[in-house]
């Protein structure tokens, strides 16, 4: 399947059957894919007036308890960005897509992971969090939006599947779990209707008492905490005996993976960090290849977004090189294989 229709159909089969969105390239098909299947499921499917409008139509359905969704692409999700803080602050689970496009601005449609500091830094205005994803192939893709939805479910909280236009447009061959959705007993705080049998719920985000306010985000940490315990994620290839060390993610981690193994043929000891969550990000792993490493690198389509949390892990222990393209170019293997062989000290 493609990859915007594979990631729809796993939504759908997650549970998630309210969709709401706003057409932009390069993710439309997710948009078009719900258009088609949300009716033959019961479920509602809704081209909002704006993305303004469709991430608050998110904070409304999943505010009466139920698997909703919204995706876009960089600009985008730059205009949902109130209502993702609305839904952190209320606590309130749900799924973002972002498949990724050049920016600056409008830039243009090709991919990039320039998105990385507005996901992992600033989804929204405020002290928050929330889960993000970055999957690297199309079934990891549609297996992380299962995952995704639980974990939001668990702890209350927004996820994001970070991806690209890379991603979003190629096909692969792909299989969906065979595996019961996760039932969560929701309706305890959900604002669905009481029947006289329970409190009456409200969804809110507003504190107007600063120490209420405080305690409130103390609380939602405390939470963080325990889902960077539990839930980083990433992927170790090559590492056991490598003197050097790429760092990427998502679709940039496939081209640097093919470097790596053309750079083992030339005798160069280089092995590939890939974080699979990049919040929270696996920064203890990072940190423990730098007691080792003689030199990392860092690979990203973006002038250099991630390499701030490299650089942060490995906290000096060795130096931290990066390399990227920006604007919706793809780096090369070819170009990948030329940085590992300056780190390790020139052409062998």
């Amino acid at each position: 399947m493609k990859g915007n229709e594979a990631l729809a159909e796993a939504a759908l089969q997650a549970g998630c059957h309210h969709f709401f969105g706003y057409p932009i390239t390069p993710q439309t098909e997710v948009a078009a894919y719900m258009s088609k299947r949300m009716p033959k499921v019961g479920g509602t499917y809704l081209q909002a007036e704006s993305e303004v409008a469709a991430i608050n139509m998110v904070y409304g359905a999943a505010s009466a308890g139920v698997r909703a969704m919204t995706s876009s692409s960089s600009p985008g999700i730059s205009l949902k960005s109130e209502g993702i803080s609305y839904l952190a602050g209320s606590d309130l689970p749900c799924l973002i897509v972002n498949v990724q496009r050049g920016g600056p601005g409008l830039g243009g449609i090709q991919p990039s992971q320039a998105d990385y500091w507005q996901a992992t830094r600033a989804p929204g205005h405020g002290d928050l969090h929330i889960l993000v994803f970055a999957p690297s192939s199309i079934q990891e893709m549609v297996d992380m939006v299962f995952e995704a939805f639980e974990l939001a479910d668990t702890y209350r909280m927004p996820a994001m599947i970070f991806a690209d236009g890379m991603l979003g447009q190629m096909m692969e061959p792909i299989s969906f779990p065979e595996k019961q959705v996760k039932s969560f007993d929701k309706f305890s705080w959900a604002a669905c209707g009481h029947q006289g049998k329970r409190k009456h719920n409200v969804i809110n985000s507003l504190y107007l008492k600063p120490d209420e306010l405080e305690q409130t985000v103390l609380e939602r940490f405390k939470r963080y905490e325990i889902v960077k315990e539990k839930h980083t994620q990433w992927e170790e290839y090559l590492l056991e005996d490598a003197e050097y060390v790429v760092v990427a993610y998502g679709a940039t981690s496939r081209i640097a993976r093919s470097a790596i193994n053309t750079a083992r043929e030339q005798g160069i000891k280089v092995g590939l960090i890939r974080p699979k969550t990049i919040w929270p990000y696996p920064t203890e792993a990072v940190k423990k290849a730098a007691d080792t490493a003689k030199a990392f690198l860092c690979v990203e389509m973006s002038m250099g977004q991630m390499v701030d949390d490299v650089r942060l892990a490995v906290n000096g222990k060795a130096p931290v090189a990066f390399f990227g393209h920006t604007g919706g170019i793809v780096p090369t293997p070819a170009e990948v294989l030329d940085e590992i062989r300056k780190l390790a000290g020139g052409d062998r």
